[in-house]
């Protein structure tokens, strides 16, 4: 094939490539311009979100083996001390002295070293305290899971009171700019009212477009916590519900607390290991002793150590010592939490109340000078810009109410967390 007919032949192949891509991937205005019957109904309350993102949680997996090696450390740790077999053979004669069966001794013994103080007590009590620590520390990963699924379903909310704005904000611009046209078509208004009409209403269709590419998005985001499909709505009712404000919290999340006491629990059943291995263990032999002629005898023996230089004191004085910090930082995160809880309370309460009383006060303000401004620019009374600044000053409202609901369910989902509000949610493997 000759270099030009290469170049044509990779040209149409590209080409057909293109067409096919564009064929298979609606175009923005495709996802923009949907239709209220193509949208979707399915409403996804909040229990159920976290439900759903509980039930596929990837680290399930990882929490039900560390589970069982902390089981097999109870196991390990209550087993007694391995006996040990010896064999000694004495009087070895040198090269060439002679008869050496007739004039060597043999002894094989058997040695078990007897644990005094409490070990294996011990050993089982430290051993049970990893485990809770692993068990704690897993409620904790899920508490946190769960907060974020509660953000992102609060984001969501968020995004779909902003496409509610933007669809307003489309409709307002639709009807003024035919309403501007009609006037620049009877020559009361100049050609530029119309041209500025026309480019408001062509923002405000880009926005909309946007404002329904961010809930696509916010809601397949939502969606990957469960690997499932985004045909589901939230709804308007969730977002205007504030009673959250109205009920009083509870204390701090016992799985946070778990936690420090499972680490206290660890450094207390290190004092006893290291309390324990403080006090020698003594060792004891017995065993058969084959002599010359072919005597036997019978050899019993032991030994213990002396404490002459090593008590383990140091050992013992550090995890008490970690003992004492983990309390303290239980008793630290304790006042911590509720300080924190105590100030979500106080600003769920404003931010439920801000909310209303912009829907109560400021909205029906803004809503009747929009419609004062339009009866007046009908009648040749007020200007574009009048008209444009209401407009402006109603979408505005609208915007700070949704972000102060917005700003209401995020700290809502903090609250829940600190509180440990779906605890109840949390599989049974993991639960205390």
């Amino acid at each position: 094939m000759s270099g030009a007919a290469g170049w044509w032949a990779r040209r149409a192949a590209v080409s057909a490539l293109a067409l096919t891509l564009a064929a298979a991937w609606p175009p923005v205005e495709a996802f923009a311009q949907a239709t209220p019957s193509t949208a979707p109904a399915r409403s996804l309350p909040l229990e159920e979100a976290l439900r759903r993102a509980v039930g596929a949680d990837p680290a399930l997996a990882g929490t039900a083996a560390r589970s069982q090696a902390a089981e097999a450390g109870v196991r390990q740790a209550d087993v007694r001390p391995n006996p040990t077999l010896g064999l000694m053979v004495e009087n070895l004669p040198t090269l060439g002295g002679g008869d050496i069966l007739g004039r060597t001794e043999t002894t094989l013994s058997y040695e078990q070293r007897l644990e005094r103080g409490g070990d294996r007590t011990a050993r089982v009590t430290l051993a049970r305290g990893e485990g809770a620590l692993v068990a704690a520390q897993a409620r904790v990963a899920q508490l946190d899971r769960l907060e974020r699924v509660q953000r992102t379903w609060s984001e969501v909310l968020a995004a779909e009171g902003q496409l509610e704005i933007a669809r307003e904000r489309l409709a307002l611009a639709e009807r003024f700019q035919a309403e501007v046209q009609r006037r620049v078509n009877a020559a009361r208004d100049p050609l530029f009212a119309g041209a500025r009409a026309e480019a408001e209403l062509a923002q405000a269709q880009i926005d909309f477009d946007q404002a329904e590419i961010a809930v696509r998005m916010a809601r397949i985001t939502l969606a990957k916590f469960w690997d499932g499909g985004a045909d589901f709505v939230i709804g308007a009712t969730a977002f205007e519900d504030v009673s959250a404000s109205r009920v009083a919290a509870g204390e701090p999340a016992q799985a946070d607390l778990d936690v420090f006491a499972a680490q206290r629990t660890i450094a207390e059943g290190r004092a006893r290991v290291e309390e324990a291995r403080a006090v020698p263990d003594p060792t004891v032999s017995v065993g058969v002793r084959h002599i010359w002629d072919n005597e036997v005898a019978l050899v019993f023996g032991g030994s213990i150590p002396l404490q002459r230089h090593d008590r383990n004191q140091g050992a013992i004085d550090r995890a008490r010592a970690e003992g004492v910090a983990a309390q303290a930082d239980m008793n630290a995160l304790r006042t911590e939490r509720e300080r924190e809880i105590a100030r979500l309370q106080v600003q769920l309460l404003a931010r439920a109340n801000e909310a209303r009383r912009i829907r109560e006060e400021t909205l029906p303000q803004a809503e009747r000078a929009v419609a004062l401004v339009r009866e007046g620019f009908a009648r040749g009374g007020f200007t574009y810009n009048d008209v444009m600044s209401a407009h402006t000053a109603l979408l505005q409202t609208r915007t700070r109410r949704v972000a102060a609901l917005q700003a209401f369910h995020l700290d809502r989902a903090r609250l829940d967390r600190l509180t440990g509000a779906h605890a109840d949610l949390i599989g049974p493997e993991i639960q205390p």
